[in-house]
């Protein structure tokens, strides 16, 4: 009864779309950022019809949401450092994740946002797991870290009030960074084997049965252990959507909704086969909502292709504040208020590390239509193939799989060309690759100088073979230390 008061609470303090903007829109000064760990577009307002995700929706139906919109690289650390900071991962220098040793570099870790912030009287937070290195660069005047409590509705829901309670008046910037739904490991001696739990602390209360309903169009294999991760990957989508709801109420309940700017997003996608750690639509593609009280369309769906380098510029914007010079990102103000606002051709995605190894930096450059992938050291390298305990790529080579689309799609996935060319239209999971088709070998030509002149303009050091052979040679600082 408690959980169903407290969620019917939370749907009701979100309340309708707001009335559109008055020209004397409410002033900006506080920054909620939420962040989901390892989900990609399994939100009902995204088309999902095996869950409903209502609290999300809603947040979505008050603000704008973005239909094509790319984590920087689908690797948690490099991910959020990008987040940080409004650069590309090749300009962060957080290659891999914290562990393999990499951190921003020196020159970026007085310019992250609350490091920005603190200087301007902002009380900051953190709630959930930060994850990108030197720990000092993120100056939070409040920390509630613990990787697996950031799983549970309500204890998070619990941190915000204190948090917005110990704020008072003072200008806010707090990130609130759930662990769902990525995947849980299990404790010794079993702490190698990863899986999805149905329910944490009660939530959701009513999950859902893996069946073959639930496998991923992505992947197109089938087994009954692949059922129930899937099945039970998207019931912790579900207590996420629980928690945003809670998280949500908490912010309604202060009063001070109207003048903070909600945004939220994905690091990257799923963490099975084809989607994390790689460049591939399933990998990159993220949900992307902005709720900015008196700019944002209530209910609006924007085609703009976004990127997480935009939430600083934009987050700023919003408050009346300069982001420092060199920034990639851009403000989604023209965008967030009006549907034809001129905004970026290509999107752009990028790999390097996950762990130590392997090294297999790549690049994605997608257009409206088609996406290009560029793996850059193949031939003198493989991917990682696998992810979290996902066994999809071992299942795509039995026998029943041979000559299908699932097996030519894994084998690709395992050992890339050059090249990868895919119509994100006809071909949305990403299963044939175009690139050698004489019938789109403009397209594929015109993604090629798209990827240069955006390496160029970003000043990607990976477009320079030697560079990308020093960093091979050397592997990463942690294995130096080894």
């Amino acid at each position: 009864m408690r959980r169903a008061l407290i969620l019917a609470l939370a749907l009701s303090a979100c309340g309708g779309p707001p009335a559109t903007p008055e020209p004397d829109a409410p002033v900006i000064r506080n920054i909620l950022f939420i962040t989901a760990d390892d989900l990609g577009l399994q939100l009902s307002s995204y088309g999902e019809t095996r869950i409903q995700t209502p609290h999300l929706d809603r947040l979505a139906e008050q603000g704008v949401r973005f239909e094509v919109a790319y984590t920087a690289q689908a690797s948690c650390s490099p991910s959020r450092s990008a987040m940080f900071t409004g650069r590309y991962v090749h300009a962060t220098g957080q290659y891999g994740l914290t562990n393999t040793g990499y951190g921003l570099h020196e020159d970026l870790q007085d310019k992250t946002i609350p490091a920005l912030l603190k200087p301007l009287g902002y009380r900051t937070g953190i709630i959930g797991k930060l994850h990108v290195n030197p720990d000092e660069s993120f100056p939070f005047d409040m920390r509630h870290t613990n990787y697996s409590k950031a799983r549970e509705p309500e204890w998070v829901a619990e941190r915000a009030r204190e948090f917005f309670t110990e704020s008072a008046d003072a200008p806010f910037f707090l990130m609130v960074n759930y662990s769902d739904p990525h995947v849980f490991r299990r404790p010794p001696p079993r702490q190698d084997e990863r899986y999805f739990p149905p329910q944490v602390a009660g939530y959701p209360a009513d999950p859902i049965e893996p069946s073959e309903e639930t496998l991923f169009s992505f992947q197109g294999v089938d087994t009954p252990e692949q059922r129930d991760r899937t099945g039970n990957y998207l019931n912790a989508v579900k207590r996420l959507d629980d928690g945003v709801g809670l998280l949500l109420a908490e912010l309604d309940a202060t009063g001070r909704a109207d003048e903070t700017i909600v945004v939220f997003v994905s690091d990257h996608g799923p963490p099975f086969a084809r989607g994390k750690t790689t460049t591939y639509e399933p990998g990159l593609r993220i949900p992307y909502i902005v709720r900015w009280p008196g700019v944002s369309r209530a209910g609006a769906v924007s085609e703009a292709m976004v990127s997480t380098v935009d939430v600083l510029p934009t987050t700023f914007d919003a408050i009346g504040v300069e982001p420092p010079a060199g920034v990639h990102g851009r403000s989604l103000r023209p965008v967030l208020e009006s549907a034809d606002a001129p905004w970026r051709d290509y999107l752009v995605g990028e790999f390097h590390y996950h762990g130590s190894r392997p090294f297999y930096p790549r690049r994605a450059i997608r257009d409206e239509r088609y996406q290009l992938i560029w793996n850059a050291r193949a031939g003198e390298e493989k991917p990682a193939t696998g992810i979290d305990g996902d066994k999809a790529l071992a299942v795509s080579r039995e026998a029943r799989y041979d000559g299908t689309p699932v097996r030519e799609a894994f084998e690709t996935f395992a050992d890339p060309p050059r090249f990868e060319l895919y119509d994100t239209h006809a071909d949305p999971d990403g299963l044939k690759n175009l690139a050698g088709n004489p019938e789109v070998a403009q397209v594929e030509q015109r993604l090629k100088d798209a990827l240069a002149e955006w390496q160029e303009r970003t000043d990607d050091p990976f477009r320079d073979k030697e560079f990308i052979d020093e960093m091979a040679a050397a592997g990463t600082p942690a294995m130096k230390e080894n």
